[in-house]
């Protein structure tokens, strides 16, 4: 069976910010040290501009990415049986089946590639409907195999790597005169220790004899047998025995099936081959790595066994914001700092959600509970994902304990907060060269209302000039994405960090009023002012949610 090391994902939520990214490369570094199980950052989105020049100044490369966390076949036990040589013969097939208690054999080329199969059923219908004499010949049977299927001893010739190839396989019953009517060239032959039977069926030209009973070869035949060419096996066994058993050296390769496999790769995922599975009556299916390789079987009593994905969620804790097929893992722990959503678990997690501007926060005050060092890259990151969220602590969703521990890892990164500050907000604001859809979705997220969807894109700047000019192209795009979307109100915050206002663009019916009951603003033209906004999860999320919810 298989014995790889279960990984655990540690993961941002969809359309990822610098604290989503940070804080999940942070936290799967401090729950590996804790656990000593191998924990690996993912992200299930786009990584931003601002969020790149972060890894970039720190030297951490940039997680990557994942797009489902369903079951798939490498989370399955897989019999790990190895593929065999399409020259092994049916009786060591056989043999190896009960020993390893399968019922199906994969064979496989020299380098690991699937050629065909065999099963138990295949074998047996072999072994029951063989009535054909040249059949030995007809499968290109080597010799080795009639060696070793026969137990038998090499006594004149070479046979390795020599096949049996024309002419039909003979018992010597009758007499050499009877003989010579129907030994013809190339045949086998079995006999027993009858000096003039052995001639005869030299000098006819047998291809190879099989002589019974232990019987011994003389002298005189050995040489007649090199003289002409002719193999001489012998066996420990009767005639009726050698008969019965000389079918079974025949290569699986004769018998195996090559068309229409129904063959698994380790990436699949479960729902894609589990109905697949159900309509076949197959009881193994190969499976086969990203390179076509060989790696084992798996059958469907494994799918009950199946192990989930084990996940960690940070920076989120709603189903929609959260990584495809997260419904389907096992999730081991949620860490996060915002609202409490509708995500479902199998089982008691350690929830882990604080009233503070950041994950990252949360993850650094992790690391001092726990006395654990903080490397300086990771001190660089955590620090970055603070002044994202908080824009530099001049939203009002930080708090002394952000700022406290974003001044703190600075000291460990060797970094001034202002210099990171700008120099993030200034990487991440180069926008005018991107598309209004890659503008839109670099930090959008979904949140369900009651009955009501709404999506939330917000982007940070320091440039008014800048964010007038994104506004107008978002304008038009903010139309056309309502269409289909299933949402029903769309919302774009354009945030000026230096003046701590918004500007909102939206869409949808009711949405201009709602902002207006909201905030008190005037709303003209699918766009409004509102002074004081800068956060989407503290103030325009509540605001929003209390007309709604009243």
């Amino acid at each position: 069976m298989t014995t790889h090391e279960k990984k655990v994902l540690v993961i941002g939520h969809r359309n990822p910010d610098t604290d989503s990214i940070c804080s999940a490369i942070a936290y799967a570094a401090l729950r590996e040290k804790r656990t000593g199980k191998k924990h690996v950052p993912r992200c299930c989105g786009e990584i931003n501009a601002e969020t790149a020049y972060v890894l970039k100044r720190f030297g951490v490369p940039a997680p990557d990415y994942i797009e489902y966390v369903g079951t798939q076949v490498k989370d399955i036990e897989i019999r790990e049986i190895p593929g065999v040589d399409r020259d092994m013969s049916l009786k060591r097939a056989w043999l190896m089946m009960q020993e390893s208690h399968v019922v199906t054999l994969c064979i496989t080329d020299a380098e690991g590639h699937l050629d065909g199969l065999i099963t138990i059923s295949d074998i047996a219908k072999a072994a029951m409907e063989l009535s054909d004499s040249g059949i030995l010949s007809a499968a290109q049977t080597p010799y080795e195999n009639i060696l070793d299927t026969l137990d038998g001893t090499l006594v004149v010739g070479e046979v390795a790597g020599l096949r049996y190839t024309e002419g039909k396989v003979l018992i010597a019953a009758a007499n050499p005169d009877l003989m010579e009517d129907y030994i013809k060239p190339g045949d086998l032959v079995i006999l027993g220790n009858r000096y003039e039977s052995q001639l005869c069926a030299i000098e006819m030209g047998a291809a190879c004899l099989v002589v019974c009973e232990g019987a011994k070869v003389s002298v005189t035949i050995r040489r007649l047998a090199e003289e002409h060419g002719c193999i001489i096996i012998q066996t420990p066994h009767d005639a009726f025995t050698v008969a019965r058993l000389i079918d079974l050296s025949m290569p699986i390769g004769y018998f195996m099936t090559t068309e229409n496999l129904i063959t698994f790769r380790t990436d699949d995922y479960i729902d894609s081959i589990r109905d697949v599975m159900a309509k076949r009556r197959n009881r193994d299916f190969p499976i086969l790595d990203h390179k076509g390789i060989f790696r084992g079987t798996i059958s469907r009593r494994n799918l009950m066994d199946m192990s989930r994905k084990q996940v960690v969620l940070v920076d989120h804790n709603e189903p929609a914001q959260a990584v495809e097929g997260v419904e389907e893992a096992d999730i081991l722990e949620i860490i996060d700092h915002h609202r409490i959503g509708g995500l479902y678990t199998f089982q008691p997690v350690y929830f882990r959600n604080e009233p503070l501007g950041c994950t990252a926060t949360i993850v650094y005050l992790m690391y001092r509970e726990q006395e654990a060092e903080i490397p300086a890259d990771i001190a660089g990151l955590l620090c970055s994902a603070i002044l994202s969220d908080t824009l530099a602590f001049h939203s009002p969703t930080c708090t002394a304990i952000d700022r406290e521990a974003a001044e703190a890892l600075a000291k460990i990164a060797g970094v001034d907060t202002a210099e990171l500050a700008g120099n993030m907000f200034a990487a991440g604001s180069h926008l005018a060269e991107r598309s209004p859809e890659e503008i839109f979705y670099q930090d959008y997220k979904k949140f369900k209302i009651g009955a009501l969807t709404l999506g939330v894109g917000q982007i940070n700047s320091m440039s008014a000039e800048e964010l007038a000019g994104i506004e107008n192209r978002l304008k038009p795009y903010l139309l056309g994405t309502m269409a289909g979307s299933g949402i029903n109100m769309l919302f774009f915050m354009l945030t000026n960090i230096t003046t701590e206002s918004s500007r909102i663009i939206f869409a949808g019916e009711g949405a201009g009023e709602l902002l207006h009951e909201a905030f008190g603003v005037r709303t003209d033209d699918g766009v409004c002012e509102v002074p004081r906004l800068v956060s989407r999860k503290k103030q325009l999320i509540p605001g929003l949610s209390a007309i709604l919810q009243n």
